[in-house]
């Protein structure tokens, strides 16, 4: 998720006092889960949805649908892994598999990774790394970044693959649900660090909805993991993604003082990679 509005200077900064317009607004209308999936789909993916009306993204509609969005997201990927019946080697077919997901995911996982990593770690001072988050261009930090999630994608997912594909592919498909959902903790705990940007114009993620996103996809996790892991496999990464979760918000406190769709994206990419990492010990 980037930030695609120009920088105004410090007048972009969210005092204590402006952080009340930011506070959770009563979610409007009922459940409507298929219309807070068309949503999540359109904020989180380049897949067509229907010729439906675009609404304002509200993340608190989103959060609850974010699951079965990752699960749609997932699919075709996925589904290339099976080239590893046909006779594709299997690291070859998880390349495949990844560079598919970068497509549908718009890249902007990718590129809220590479973001964060300049911004964070590429600024002295609060206002420096926020103009740096907002940059398109990418720095040593970033380019890093970047090829390192896109390495440890594919041979996490490819070393499984190898011997079953259909065990990789629950894995990864788990993984990633568990990333994207316990990433939107960080729009729980924060307030915008900016006023403009996708996190601010999405609104503030009541933290009860976040609660019901967050149970629905450990509940997928569980059904879609645990087959190809095992049940303490999907626990310790459920907590491991919490903890990811923590940590990020705790950086993203100290360093900006808010969030923005940047470091939020970038939390769903390391709670991804944790994820993968502690379901592949226990496979």
């Amino acid at each position: 998720m980037t930030d695609g509005a120009p920088e105004t200077g410090t007048g972009d900064h969210i005092d204590a006092d402006s952080r009340e317009a930011y506070r959770p607004d009563p979610v409007r209308g009922g459940l409507g889960l298929k219309d807070d999936l068309v949503m999540a789909l359109r904020f989180f993916s380049r897949l067509p949805t229907g010729d439906s009306p675009h609404e304002q993204p509200d993340l608190g509609r989103i959060a609850m649908a974010l699951p079965f969005a990752s699960v749609v997201m997932g699919i075709g990927p996925i589904l290339l892994l099976g080239g590893v019946w046909l006779g594709l080697p299997g690291y070859f077919a998880s390349a495949l598999a990844v560079g598919a997901m970068v497509l549908i995911g718009g890249g902007m996982m990718e590129d809220s990774l590479a973001d964060a990593a300049d911004g964070l770690f590429g600024g002295a001072t609060r206002e420096r790394r926020l103009e740096i988050l907002k940059d398109s261009r990418h720095g040593t930090y970033g380019v890093a970044a970047l090829c390192l999630f896109l390495v440890l994608r594919v041979t996490a997912i490819g070393s499984v693959a190898t011997i079953n594909p259909l065990a990789a592919a629950g894995l990864w498909l788990a993984a990633n649900i568990a990333g994207r959902s316990g990433a939107l903790w960080v729009a729980v705990a924060l307030p915008p660090a900016r006023a403009d940007g996708a996190s601010a114009s999405a609104g503030a993620l009541p933290l009860s909805r976040f609660a019901i996103g967050a149970a629905l996809a450990a509940l997928l996790v569980f059904v879609i993991g645990a087959p190809a892991s095992s049940l303490m496999g999907v626990i310790l990464a459920v907590v491991v993604v919490a903890l990811v979760a923590l940590g990020w918000t705790g950086l993203c406190r100290r360093l900006v003082g808010g969030q923005t769709g940047d470091l939020i994206g970038a939390a769903a990419g390391l709670g991804e990679v944790a994820a993968l990492a502690v379901l592949l010990v226990f496979a």
